[in-house]
């Protein structure tokens, strides 16, 4: 496997590891997240099995994650 190929895969692995420390710290489920995040319910479940994603796609997660604030009116009820 090349260089760039390894590193790419990291990359994935990396943001994988961040979004389910996301999904445990929020208690929100990956096909929602993947949803709000960036319109994919797959995202999660493709990057378990491995696949990749576009630069652009990983910062749109990235930058959702960051902003994130749970509407705290949904859980009082």
């Amino acid at each position: 496997m090349s260089a760039k190929a390894d590193n790419v895969r990291g990359m994935a692995t990396d943001l994988l590891t961040d979004i389910r420390a996301f999904l445990a710290q929020f208690g929100m489920g990956p096909s929602y997240f993947g949803k709000a995040a960036c319109g994919n319910s797959e995202l999660v479940s493709r990057l378990e099995s491995g696949r990749r994603v576009w630069p652009e796609t990983e910062a749109k997660v990235r930058t959702f994650m960051r902003q994130y604030t749970p509407d705290k009116r949904k859980r009082a009820a």
